[in-house]
């Protein structure tokens, strides 16, 4: 099972071919997905700090063309399937947003066997 180590936070091990956002929230973390995975907004955004975390969707690069100043290592979680062993840098929780009463819609668990997003 791949591990996923979550820089400052901890870590975790997930069965191959999970969301990314899954196993970081299912360990406990409070890392946003305001659209409920669906690549639509940037709150489960992650700098990925080392592994491979597998290609870029077409809906994830549609996305974050729109980020300004957005660095190479930026992803979002919602569209990564987590086959090997990664550390990522979770960049926005609840805790650190009053504002917001929950993280969103949980994502949905997509088959490993399954390419996202869901058609």
């Amino acid at each position: 099972m791949p591990v996923v180590t979550m820089e400052g936070i901890g870590e975790t091990t997930c069965h191959e071919g999970k969301r990314l956002v899954l196993a970081i929230e299912d360990s406990g973390v409070d890392i946003l997905h305001r659209c409920g995975g669906n690549a639509r907004c940037t709150t489960c955004r992650v700098e990925v700090v080392d592994g491979e975390p597998g290609p870029m969707t077409d809906a994830e690069q549609e996305r974050l063309a729109r980020v300004q100043n957005r660095p190479d290592d930026l992803r979002l979680s919602c569209q990564i399937q987590v086959r090997d062993d990664l550390t990522v840098r979770v960049l926005r929780r609840l805790r650190d947003n009053p504002d917001m009463s929950d993280p969103g819609p949980r994502p949905i668990d997509w088959p490993a066997d399954h390419p996202l997003p869901p058609e």
